[in-house]
């Protein structure tokens, strides 16, 4: 009896710790993908040095890795769900970790862009498939907590990218921006190759579905839309309306195309699955939300408080700080109370947040503005780890890469067109169109409008919560 106990025993702390090592190549992965999002962008002047390029063809740097990402999320979630999710991630890892190599060793500017798109196809891939990961790796009733974590490992990356590349540029150059994540990208491998669970293998009728049409006229159609949203740099002309008529366009024959298909990418019913539904459009809301926090909070800053580089970065860099202790408990309380009621929660601490910062900074300096931004970064926290838990806690596992790749593709719709629609309401309530030229008085009353608006629409995400969680709650007791 005392022998077969002992087995038991060693065999629950094996198990424990096989899930620990997963969730931290799962980990990794998310840590990965956000670090080379945002490692780049403090290296934009130096790409511009080096290759004797202008601003205009170096931030395609940036560019090329977003558009990948946006554009293919949710097609490599499919196939995730139709070949393996185990050896698809190994593959985007691979991946990801090759063309950062071939990013750091690139000769010339066009082959680092291309080698960019490739990292950004692998980021892709991780991105998906990590979230996807989650409802085969740790309990049900851990979901909560495995989310936070990942939620966390997000905002670590982000936060890391501007002070880690600005180190290794004035140390090492450009090229280490990119090798320094080689060796990362190789232990994530490792970890993921040995803990990670194998899938069910998908059968060959699974090997068939995958939707070539709908996979090409989706990516057409985003990246038709991210860059309607981010070409001419703020200034909004005929090239940003044509390329929106093309996103449109490109939305019905998608939306045609998947009607007719046995197997589609995106099956339209999904989206009168109200949980869901709701979900995603929260996600576009607040994504909005946070992102305007890194458009205006530098001019704010620097023109109106009167803050050097040095103290902007610092100051703003409570944000991350605060979302990375944040994460974890965050999932925690998830697991503990629910969560329904946590993105309730989570949406009325930002809606509180948002208005903060439109009151806050404006009557005590930066010492408001961090209090504020205390405030809202928790609730964001709160409201990504309830809101995934809610969305992937019962999703059949045939169908978690599609849905875990339409959240994250959610979340990078909200970050462009945040960024562009709620960047120009602040050039419009500063009275300029040239922000840069604006007086503080016209930046202040600018942030105070921007960041109402902000608070009007996660008040806008409440209800949307409210009316899926009294609906859900209306249909359970019509089946009981």
């Amino acid at each position: 009896m005392i022998s077969k106990a002992y087995d038991v025993t060693a065999e629950a702390e094996a198990g424990s710790s096989s899930i620990r090592w997963a969730l931290a190549g799962l980990s990794l992965s998310i840590l990965l993908a956000a670090l080379g999002t945002s490692i780049a962008n403090v290296g934009l002047p130096t790409f511009a040095q080096a290759f004797d390029a202008s601003f205009q063809q170096v931030q395609w740097i940036v560019l090329s890795y977003l558009l990948a990402i946006t554009t293919l999320i949710v097609s490599v979630g499919r196939l995730g769900d139709i070949m393996g999710r185990r050896r698809l991630l190994l593959a985007g890892i691979a991946l990801f970790t090759l063309a950062s190599v071939l990013c750091g060793l690139a000769p010339t500017l066009s082959l680092l862009i291309a080698a960019r798109a490739a990292q950004g196809l692998g980021a892709a891939v991780m991105t998906a498939l990590a979230l996807a990961f989650v409802g085969e790796t740790v309990p049900r009733e851990k979901t909560g907590s495995a989310m936070g974590l990942l939620g966390t490992m997000s905002a670590v990356g982000t936060a890391l990218g501007p002070s880690l590349g600005g180190v290794l540029i004035a140390g090492l150059g450009w090229r280490a921006l990119f090798l320094v994540m080689a060796p990362i990208g190789i232990l994530t491998f490792l970890l993921a190759l040995r803990y990670l669970p194998t899938s069910a293998q998908p059968t060959k009728l699974d090997r068939k579905a995958l939707d070539l049409p709908g996979t090409a006229l989706l990516g057409l159609t985003l990246a038709a839309y991210a860059l309607a949203m981010t070409a001419g740099r703020g200034h909004f002309n005929g090239l940003n309306i044509a390329l929106l008529l093309a996103a449109l366009l490109g939305l019905c024959l998608f939306l045609l195309v998947e009607a007719r298909l046995p197997s589609p990418l995106i099956r339209p019913a999904s989206f009168r699955d109200r949980l869901l539904s709701a979900s995603l459009a929260m996600n576009v809301l607040v994504a909005s939300v946070i992102v305007t926090t890194l458009v205006v909070a530098p001019f704010y800053l620097s023109h109106v408080l009167g803050l050097n580089a040095a103290l902007v970065g610092l100051v703003m860099s409570t944000g991350p700080v605060v979302s990375v202790l944040s994460g974890v408990p965050a999932g925690r309380i998830v697991d503990r109370f629910g969560a329904p009621r946590i993105v309730l929660f989570g949406l009325a601490q930002m809606a509180a947040g948002a208005f903060a910062l439109s009151v806050l900074p404006v009557m005590f300096g930066v010492p408001g503005y961090v209090a504020a931004i205390a405030l809202l970064s928790p609730g964001y926290q709160l409201f990504q780890a309830a809101n995934n838990t809610a969305v992937m806690m019962d999703v059949s596992p045939d169908r978690r890469g599609i849905i875990s790749g339409m959240l994250n593709l959610s979340r990078n719709l909200g970050l462009i067109t945040g960024a562009s629609v709620l960047g120009a309401l602040f050039a419009f309530a500063a009275g300029t169109t040239d922000i840069t030229l604006a007086a503080p008085e016209a930046i202040a009353t600018g942030m105070r409008v921007t960041f109402l608006v902000d608070a009007g629409l996660m008040i806008v995400a409440l209800v949307i919560a409210v009316a899926s969680r009294a609906f859900t709650k209306s249909a359970s007791k019509g089946v009981s």
